[in-house]
């Protein structure tokens, strides 16, 4: 018995050996010969062949229009993502320039890093670009647009480490909005998951005082540490505890830290100098825009309706006047001269606002 490996090799060369020949017969044929064998050739062996080259250049195409469709959306996704997250620093820029230009001195603009590990939700501390060369020192305020942050704990020459509300070692005093209820803030005892993990608890207020919900609280300047008037966060509800002369509520805290990126660190100075009503008169302000426009809204409203009831009244009146001198006219016996065709408004016309 012949060995396959050899019968393959003989089938082989037997192959080529009549590849060669059609070859030879092919190329000593003309043209008018040559035409039709080959036309035979394309519709029979050779048209499979053609189907799988065109089909692999369909596949071909296919996978790459489908690759840069696929790059072109991932970079409109990449352009909304870096759009959105530029819209988001810009507008935190606008509010601490806002926050700047109403303290006008003694303080200190920084960016924010992130002091504690991606894995941990909650953010305790923030590492701060600025340091002692910049004037911060050890227990300055950190603050942001919308309220208070923290106090320094370290101040190196370049950087400096800011421990937040939410750190077990905070506490600040503070007070109601109208100035006559005091605490103590703490942070909250029971960690919360989103954002209820940075809620905090106003202690030590006295049994006799019932703060409502959603009242404003502020520092109040005791201690020395805060200034008076810096937003802490607004009463929430009030907190079950053991203790029977004092009341413990839980605040809200006005600011996120896992949003900061840009604060200020409050100067000494300006600390024993006070900040006056910064934070209470930019709330004030935004009521007092949001009514005027509400107001305007109003006012425009009825000034369209008091233009549309004149409109009628003098329309009717024209009407009447016109329906007594043709009644006169007919009753002398005149004929009635055609009238104009007038654009005043009609009473059954007017649509009210």
């Amino acid at each position: 018995m012949a060995n396959p490996a050899r019968l393959g090799n003989r089938v082989d060369a037997g192959l080529l050996i009549v590849c060669v020949a059609f070859s030879l017969i092919a190329i000593v044929l003309r043209d008018e010969e040559r035409e039709p064998i080959a036309s035979a050739l394309r519709r029979t062996i050779v048209a499979p062949l053609v189907g799988l080259q065109r089909g692999a250049e369909r596949w071909r195409v296919a996978y790459v229009t489908n690759e840069a469709r696929q790059m072109a959306v991932d970079s409109v996704v990449m352009r909304t993502m870096n759009a959105q997250a530029l819209q988001a620093e810009n507008d935190q820029l606008r509010h601490v320039l806002g926050l700047g230009s109403r303290l006008e001195w003694g303080f200190v603009p920084t960016d924010a890093l992130r002091g504690t590990a991606p894995s941990e939700a909650l953010v305790t501390t923030l590492t701060l670009t600025a340091g002692s060369t910049a004037g911060v020192t050890r227990y300055s305020p950190v603050v942001a647009p919308e309220g208070l942050v923290g106090t320094i704990q370290t101040a190196d020459p370049t950087m400096s480490i800011a421990i937040l509300y939410t750190n077990p070692d905070f506490r600040a005093s503070a007070m109601a909005v109208d100035g006559t209820t005091f605490g103590i803030i703490y942070p909250h005892a029971q960690r919360g998951s989103g954002s209820d993990a940075y809620m905090l608890e106003l202690r030590g207020v006295p049994t006799k005082i019932n703060l409502k919900a959603g009242t404003p609280i502020y520092t109040s300047g005791l201690g020395g540490t805060f200034p008076r008037g810096i937003t802490i966060g607004t009463v929430v509800v009030e907190l079950k505890t053991s203790e029977v002369w004092t009341r413990t509520y839980l605040v809200r805290p006005a600011v996120t830290p896992s949003q900061v990126t840009t604060v200020l660190i409050l100067t000494p100075k300006r600390v024993s100098q006070g900040i006056g009503n910064i934070w209470g008169a930019a709330a004030a302000m935004n009521a007092d825009s949001a009514a005027k426009r509400i107001a305007g809204a109003g006012d425009s409203v009825a000034k369209r309706t008091a233009a549309l009831d004149a409109r009628t009244r003098a329309a009717v009146l024209d009407s009447m006047r016109q329906a007594a001198v043709d009644s006169a006219l007919r009753s002398l016996g005149m004929s009635v001269p055609p009238r104009a065709r007038r654009d005043s408004v009609r009473p059954d016309s007017v649509k009210r606002p």
